[in-house]
């Protein structure tokens, strides 16, 4: 959101960035814009509920009435001509199209996934007739044998993905991830939407959501390629070979990846984050010796990949990771998921011919002229018009 929030700066518009004192940020880090931090009534217990699903419903309940406050007083102290133009807000934030449709604001729904998990939204919600019969059996795939075939099968109306490609999240309470589907779904007065996502490597996806909702969809991704300050260099990292970017792993796994990269006789970094600080991912996979992507296929990962050109090897763990990392697989073909046996040198070679192919596409689709710009520019025009 904070990189779109650039992107729209640099078109001229003003920024005031609402965020929960939860989710605290950097204000230094951006100087142009203004921030406002709204109290988010967690408790210290509730903070370290490892149910990230239940945190985000008990946010939009705790803050709703707090930003609704500083809206209603923000319109009614301002002078002749100024107005709040429009409310862009995080679809999991889904209390704010409520109060912006109350306070006479426009308002646009953002998503910093991908489309491919949007449009199997109705399949999710069809789980909420059958979920006592879901046991956590099933979310940890600990699955019998009738069962695990059952995963096997694709999913009715998108034949790519299966069953076990769902959405779904490996860790807390289903029911709070169903609310969760049904309450960012049901859009109900936003104005458009905007994905985090590329013309070209979505087309199919994005056509369905545009007979879902019947308004303008803007897929103006990726946000730190359409700001002027997006060039990367090549002497950004010092690396050689190809490395392999790793994610949180618990002891026993770090320690077999970790002799299996060194007896590889690869050179590669390996990246473990302390904490939260974030590793400089974008400057990594810009950098011409990155050969390849060791990943959980989080989205942003995935599309800064494909921007790179750098294939990936796909080790999904839950929510969207596992759309992404079908996609990658089985529709753009550029990564390689960690199950079964994997024969590297028969495909080496067509697959960096594809990511090549697709690096090209999506350069062409964020320059001038391409569909990134071109909704880009949509969305400001309409931005302007409210």
């Amino acid at each position: 959101m904070l990189q779109l929030a650039t992107v729209l700066k640099s078109k001229d518009f003003s920024i005031t960035v609402a965020h929960a004192h939860f989710n605290s940020l950097d204000y230094s880090v951006f100087p142009d814009f203004t921030f406002l931090c709204i109290p988010d009534g967690l408790s210290e217990e509730e903070v370290q509920n490892p149910d990230l699903k239940a945190i985000m419903l008990r946010l939009n309940v705790n803050r709703e009435s707090s930003l609704r406050e500083y809206l209603a007083r923000s319109t009614n102290h301002m002078g002749p001509g100024d107005k709040i133009c429009c409310i862009i807000y995080d679809a999991v934030v889904y209390f704010l199209e409520a109060v912006a449709h109350d306070l006479k604001i426009p308002s646009i729904a953002s998503h910093t996934s991908s489309a491919a998990p949007t449009i199997v939204c109705p399949i999710l919600l069809q789980l909420k007739a059958f979920r006592s019969q879901v046991h956590v059996e099933f979310l940890l795939f600990k699955l019998h044998l009738f069962l695990y075939s059952m995963l096997q099968a694709p999913v009715p109306l998108h034949q790519l993905l299966r069953f076990k490609d769902l959405p779904l999240s490996n860790f807390g309470s289903l029911d709070y991830f169903l609310e969760l589907v049904v309450l960012t779904s049901n859009m109900r007065s936003s104005l458009a939407i905007i994905f985090n996502t590329i013309h070209c490597l979505e087309e199919s996806p994005l056509a369905q959501l545009y007979q879902r909702y019947q308004v303008p969809i803007f897929p103006i991704g990726p946000p730190h390629k359409l700001t002027p300050t997006s060039a990367q260099t090549h002497n950004s990292v010092q690396l050689e070979g190809v490395p392999q970017l790793l994610a949180h792993q618990n002891q026993d796994q770090l320690y077999e990846m970790a002799w299996g990269l060194a007896n590889s006789r690869e050179l590669f970094l390996w990246v473990i984050r302390p904490g939260s600080i974030p590793a400089p991912r974008k400057k990594v996979l810009a950098h011409e010796a990155v050969g390849g992507f060791w990943s959980h296929c989080g989205w942003h990962s995935t599309l800064e990949s494909i921007c790179e050109g750098v294939l990936m090897i796909c080790q999904p763990c839950f929510g969207d990771q596992k759309v992404n990392a079908r996609y990658l697989t089985h529709e753009w073909r550029v990564g390689l998921e960690l199950e079964g046996e994997i024969e590297r040198r028969t495909i080496e070679r067509a697959m960096r011919q594809r990511v090549l192919d697709l690096k090209h596409k999506c350069g062409f689709s964020i320059g001038d002229g391409g569909s990134s710009c071109h909704y880009l520019s949509e969305l400001v025009g309409l931005l302007r018009s409210f």
